[in-house]
């Protein structure tokens, strides 16, 4: 283990890692400063100029860039990416445009986060479809327990890529080939690894990927990506329809929409348009710096974070197992208040998540060995 790791790139591209010791990229991450940049530009250029610059043709083409950095992150085209405000958003059109019948189920886990499954839900609601939920024991989930509900009456196998509160990995390839293998969808929700985790989407065999920005994608809030395999794309009618909806969204009429045929025919409306140039810098400037070098670098400082942990006696609740394992570790403090030690760490400083019972700790390639040596030396001096 290295006794001293540096950032992967400038620190001054994210100024709080000069500020305090941050390592909460799964809650909020700093975004990127060129992609701040450039929405303050777009901002100030429509408050300034109206519509003489962002003009009929640049809202047509608004998430071109998008499309392509969002393309060259899941190893697809760019006719495979649509643009949406968030996750939730795009995963709730969607479930409509899936939208399960009656005598079908979608087989997802009890400690996914909410937007992985609550789209579902609420189609289910809907048509009747059963929702499976296969449970947790402690923080984590046996995959064999999501094998065994998959059945040849599954429609959608739902995952969260990496689970919000162990960071629990999945593998996706394994469980495409289970959801296929029964005629099933997997359909997966990447924001707690989009940025930090090499994501092959077509070579997994994922039928549908989402990511919000915020995360550890270093982007804004408001704006989201989602993967949507070309045999989707083509025969799918989205849950939600506006202008944007036609292939030409300058054609406004009221007759049935002539949809895109690809993924940009989930791109509905109008939304905060400056955040997605922000957006495309950020994913661009990720894949640039390497996700594959990104991930081995995380990796490393939670491997030093558990070592640490443990040694103190704390109960280290993310997995072991390289396969399963990401950047996120989490931990409780038997003997002590959870809420006492994230409260400590924070006055002095260091900048973690409390998540229920466990402290979230997660972090990303602005940060150094030195600053995991700086949460441990904090937990340490609470004695």
């Amino acid at each position: 283990m290295p006794t001293s790791l540096d950032p992967l790139v400038p620190v001054d591209e994210f100024p709080v890692a000069q500020t305090c010791t941050y390592i909460n990229a799964a809650n909020v991450t700093p975004m990127y400063r060129p992609a701040a940049a450039a929405i303050t530009d777009w901002y100030r250029d429509v408050a300034e100029h109206g519509s003489n610059h962002f003009d009929e043709e640049a809202e047509a083409t608004v998430f071109d860039e998008l499309h392509l950095q969002a393309a060259r992150l899941f190893n697809a085209s760019p006719t495979d990416i649509a643009a949406g405000s968030s996750t939730t958003e795009l995963l709730s059109s969607l479930a409509w445009a899936v939208m399960p019948g009656a005598e079908t189920n979608v087989v997802s886990t009890d400690v996914s986060f909410p937007a992985s499954v609550y789209p579902w839900r609420r189609v289910a609601n809907h048509t009747g479809c059963e929702i499976r939920l296969a449970h947790a024991r402690g923080d984590t989930v046996d995959p064999d327990r999501v094998r065994d509900l998959v059945d040849d009456n599954t429609a959608v196998v739902a995952l969260s890529h990496v689970e919000f509160r162990s960071g629990q990995r999945w593998d996706l390839a394994a469980f495409a080939d289970i959801a296929h293998q029964h005629g099933a969808l997997l359909v997966v929700d990447a924001t707690q690894s989009a940025g930090a985790v090499p994501i092959d989407a077509p070579g997994m065999g994922v039928d549908a990927v989402a990511a919000g920005a915020y995360k550890w994608l270093c982007g804004p809030f408001g704006v989201a990506v989602m993967y949507l395999a070309p045999h989707l794309a083509t025969r799918l009618e989205p849950g939600l329809v506006g202008f944007r909806s036609q292939k030409d969204i300058w054609d406004i009429r009221t007759d049935p929409p002539d949809y895109p045929e690809d993924a940009s025919r989930f791109e509905f409306s109008t939304m905060a348009y400056g955040l997605a140039g922000g957006f495309a810098k950020s994913i661009g400037f990720l894949v640039d710096t390497d996700i594959d070098r990104i991930f081995a670098h995380n990796q490393v400082l939670a491997d030093h974070l558990i070592d640490g942990l443990t040694a103190m006696g704390a109960e280290v609740t993310s997995p072991r197992n390289a396969d399963e394992r990401s950047a996120i570790v989490t931990a409780r403090f038997p003997g002590r208040d959870i809420s006492d030690v994230a409260q400590h760490l924070k006055q002095a400083g260091v900048m973690v998540a409390l998540r229920g019972p466990v402290i979230r700790f997660s972090p990303h390639l602005y940060n150094r060995m030195a600053d995991v040596e700086r949460a441990l030396e904090v937990i340490s001096g609470m004695d």
